[in-house]
């Protein structure tokens, strides 16, 4: 790295936890410099914010629009622009920066719809610049490593995938308290027609698709909304059908007392099995048919260079969910400066693309649908 990536963002201001979790995932390995942003979609606040930052007041905006417009014509104006903003809110400013060549980094999920995911994705395709969706969970390292093992053929033809992603803070109906997170994230227009499924149940889907390399070919969903009054799911029981032949199963919840965070993938093979939990992450469980389970551990013995080149501190010293961002945010900067020099970029560097997004929206719209018809099988593009 000769000199830092020069980045803007929209959303993320004051009180806005994700907007600082992707400043800090940006920092950690020291690729990004956040130089502008619209922090608001009010005027005081994003101005506010931009001061908070340490922004010069001409680089801090009202409107992303005009930000979009400006900073094209900079000389030194953003060359990437991190998108944090409820769900509603990706498609407008990522179109007006896609088409002005500017890189874009996006929270998930995609969009708040199906049909505006799909005109997201034509403008991405018809822009230069690239688009990365910020799916944190596939840049930790033991799960990377349990993608390269299974890809290496370690289990052998894969039979069963089975996720779950759990938590209990929606278990009462925390949006009628003022509670921001949960407010928006109730909202049927702000977060899209799914709650639980499109908030925590994205990550699980993209996660398991991410570690088998299998595509769904169709879904059976049991989708429920168990707090009175509440406008969205929270909480759906999923059956998957891969291509292949192999079967899964997905739950996701946001009122399980007792889980905080609880994010687990077991992957089941002809060989073998292995099994990763979110929250003790630096620890892969592997057992090969017919042997002893082992634990395999970041930096320790049995985990490849897969898990290696995305870790950043010695064995036995965890790392966790801003690493994980923070893998998202190199790999997005090492595609951006091969782009930008006329190259391509390394083979290993993956991150989460538009068309991943399109498929979390897609399994959204598609779960919402069979859990209205009774658990009718719905067939994804």
């Amino acid at each position: 790295m000769t000199e830092r990536i020069r980045l803007g963002m929209v959303g993320g201001g004051r009180d806005a936890f994700i907007g600082g979790v992707h400043r800090i995932a940006a920092r950690i390995d020291d690729h990004f410099e956040l130089v502008a942003g619209c922090f608001s979609a009010t005027a005081e606040k994003s101005r506010a914010s931009g001061a908070d930052l340490g922004l010069p007041p001409d680089r801090v905006y009202d409107d992303f629009t005009q930000m979009a417009k400006r900073e094209a014509r900079l000389k030194t104006g953003v060359q990437a622009v991190a998108i944090v903003t409820p769900n509603h809110m990706h498609a407008g400013p990522a179109k007006e920066f896609l088409k002005r060549g500017i890189h874009v980094i996006c929270d998930k999920p995609l969009t708040a719809t199906l049909p505006e995911a799909k005109k997201l994705v034509k403008s991405a395709g018809a822009s230069d610049a690239l688009f990365v969706l910020t799916h944190n969970y596939t840049g930790y390292p033991m799960v990377r490593q349990a993608k390269a093992m299974v890809a290496d053929g370690a289990l052998g033809a894969l039979r069963v995938v089975q996720v779950e992603y759990a938590q209990d803070w929606l278990s009462e109906p925390l949006e009628d308290t003022g509670m921001k997170q949960a407010e928006w994230r109730t909202d049927p227009v702000r977060s899209g027609a799914g709650g639980a499924t499109g908030d925590i149940g994205t990550h699980a889907f993209n996660l398991a698709g991410f570690v088998s390399g299998l595509r769904v070919e169709s879904l059976s969903a049991d989708v429920q909304t168990f707090v009175p009054g509440r406008r969205v799911d929270d909480n759906a029981h999923v059956l998957l059908r891969y291509a292949g032949g192999a079967r899964g199963m997905l739950w996701c919840s946001q009122v399980a007392p007792g889980n905080e965070n609880a994010l687990k993938l077991r992957v089941f093979g002809e060989k073998g099995g292995l099994e990763w939990r979110q929250e003790d992450p630096n620890y892969l469980w592997w057992t090969p048919l017919g042997e002893p389970k082992r634990l395999l551990t970041r930096g320790g013995a049995g985990a490849g260079e897969a898990a290696a080149r995305v870790s950043r501190t010695p064995a036995g010293h965890p790392e966790g969910y801003l690493e994980g961002f923070a893998t998202i945010y190199a790999e997005a900067a090492a595609a951006i400066l091969a782009k930008e020099a006329g190259e391509t970029a390394d083979a290993a560097v993956m991150y989460p693309t538009v068309q991943d997004g399109l498929d979390g929206v897609a399994f959204v719209d598609a779960c919402i649908r069979s859990s209205k018809s009774e658990g009718r099988w719905i067939a994804l593009p």
